[in-house]
């Protein structure tokens, strides 16, 4: 078997490595324990737009923050929950998509198409998991976190709607 291992590529991450440096300097968190001190999780998009914590008015160890495109309910995100309640503190949960989110465009095939136009990957083996009707995807999703069976029933789980126009959440009755 071929030795797959490369040297880490220091030109393509030189301002990451730099920035780190600077952080590393003034670092005061070391005192954080790991758990969700005000015993949130937070399953929101990859959208760089997006700084859960900020949006929230917490801080670095408040609160668990899973990421995905779409913010989906996905298997591994309801097995992360399963570690985060258990093991890590959290007692709530927010599922947090947001609006002008790519993964509401188009539909699967639309973006499968446009996976292979931009790079001519075929990605259709993939479930992209689109959604075509954000707040019944954003009310199944809570449902899903709701009913996870290695989920404890007394688990407060909300939806939320962020805006990346205006800042704000808008609450969804799920």
């Amino acid at each position: 078997m071929e030795n797959l291992a490369r040297e880490f590529p220091y030109d393509a991450f030189d301002d990451v490595l730099q920035a780190n440096a600077e952080y590393a300097r003034t670092f005061r968190n070391q005192l954080l324990t790991g758990q969700a001190l005000r015993g949130l999780a937070i399953v929101t998009c990859i959208d760089s737009r997006i700084a859960p914590l900020e949006i929230v008015g917490m801080a670095a160890g408040d609160a668990k923050i899973l990421r995905n495109a779409g913010a989906r309910v996905t298997d591994d995100v309801l097995r992360t929950l399963v570690l985060a309640v258990h093991l890590l503190g959290v007692t709530r949960v927010l599922v947090m998509p947001h609006t002008d989110c790519r993964m509401a465009s188009a539909d699967e095939d639309q973006m499968h198409s446009a996976i292979y136009e931009a790079s001519g990957v075929d990605s259709r083996s993939l479930e992209i998991r689109t959604v075509s009707d954000q707040l019944q995807a954003l009310r199944s999703d809570v449902l899903r976190v709701r009913t996870f069976p290695f989920l404890p029933a007394e688990l407060i789980v909300g939806g939320a709607i962020f805006d990346v126009h205006t800042g704000n959440l808008t609450t969804v009755a799920a």
